[in-house]
């Protein structure tokens, strides 16, 4: 089975980190919520306080299938800030396995240089932090072993199209029919 890690920060936006884990559960997927912070408890940008599945220095990161950084703010700054979580991140895109940032989360990639010479998207004034990177200002936008998504708007999309990667495109079509977001699509 596949296993995803999704890291949070204090000031993560809410959408952006609990969607795709709900959406990645439903689809069978191994996903585990990994604190930063030292505490299990996390605090969101709107003050939604979570609490993790692991933390940081109890977490093997080593069978990780996919590693995911949700964005908000402060949430995204306290990423990048973050020594263990960069070096992951490293080592994650080194073996070519799968990385996911949403909204402000690119910058994170960016600033480690994992962005250059790719197209990305995030949230529109990110860009600048993208060192290297093709802006394309699409929902989502992957490009090799990356997908990096644009803001809470896109998450539903970013969030299936990760669902993807691990069960294929008839299971999440059916997710996607369970949870009316194919009706929502149908009527816009």
């Amino acid at each position: 089975m596949a296993k995803v890690y999704e890291f949070l920060a204090n000031g993560f936006e809410e959408v952006e980190a609990l969607l795709p884990v709900d959406i990645l559960r439903r689809g069978g997927i191994e996903i585990k919520t990994v604190s930063v912070t030292g505490s299990e408890f996390v605090t969101s940008s709107h003050g939604v306080t979570v609490k993790a599945d692991m933390l940081f220095e109890d977490a093997d990161m080593s069978d990780a299938d996919m590693l995911l950084l949700p964005g908000g703010l402060p949430g995204a700054t306290n990423l990048n800030e973050h020594e263990g979580v960069r070096k992951a991140l490293a080592e994650q895109d080194k073996l070519g396995k799968r990385i996911g940032a949403i909204c402000a989360a690119p910058m994170v990639l960016g600033s480690l240089g994992l962005l250059k010479g790719r197209k990305a998207t995030c949230s529109p004034g990110f860009q600048q932090y993208m060192d290297g990177a093709e802006y394309t200002a699409q929902l989502f936008q992957e490009d090799g072993n990356i997908i990096t998504g644009e803001g809470p708007a896109a998450t539903f999309p970013y969030a299936y199209r990760i669902l993807s990667y691990f069960v294929g495109d008839e299971p999440v079509k059916d997710l996607q029919a369970k949870m009316q977001y194919a009706h929502l699509m149908e009527s816009v």
